[in-house]
């Protein structure tokens, strides 16, 4: 690939699914929103849920999150294919957590992303989380007591990146 534009898009758009992950995994709500344009959308199937804002984005994320004693995100990059300023591409995630009614899960699962250049970078348009391996099986572990302080701790002096600020 020789085209500089191209890599360096391709570059952006890896660099928003990390801080996507890592919002997620933080909990930082407001970072977590801020990745997506003003009428973004993110449609989880398999429990019929919807969000088409960046207000519903955040209050559905961490409505779902407070159903959860802990949660692990991890992802592994996919495909990005882009069209001008628009591109579509695929992540794939591995999930597990323990609700705190006891239930547990983990999956295995696909984003299919649209994404959108903006004055602010690259955001995403739409996720849509399809399931295709589900756990329900008890999870065997459990959260050490200094789970989240440590990581919190570590970042408390990171500069901020663009979409944070």
């Amino acid at each position: 690939m020789s085209d500089f534009q191209a890599i360096a898009d391709r570059c952006e758009i890896e660099v928003l699914r990390g801080e996507f992950t890592d919002a997620v995994m933080m909990q930082d709500y407001d970072r977590l929103a801020a990745l997506f344009t003003e009428d973004g959308v993110v449609q989880i199937p398999h429990i019929n849920a919807r969000a088409a804002s960046r207000r519903e984005i955040r209050a559905s994320f961490e409505r779902l999150q407070g159903l959860l004693d802990y949660f692990v995100q991890t992802t592994h990059s996919g495909t990005i294919r882009l069209e001008g300023d628009t591109a579509v591409g695929r992540t794939y995630v591995s999930e597990l957590g323990r609700r705190r009614d006891g239930g547990s899960e983990l999956n295995y699962a696909i984003y299919h992303d649209c994404y959108r250049r903006t004055e602010d970078g690259w955001k995403f348009s739409e996720r849509v989380y399809e399931v295709r391996y589900l756990d329900t099986t008890p999870l065997a572990g459990s959260v050490p007591h200094t789970a989240g302080t440590l990581a919190k701790e570590s970042t408390r002096n990171m500069p901020l990146t663009k979409a944070q600020q």
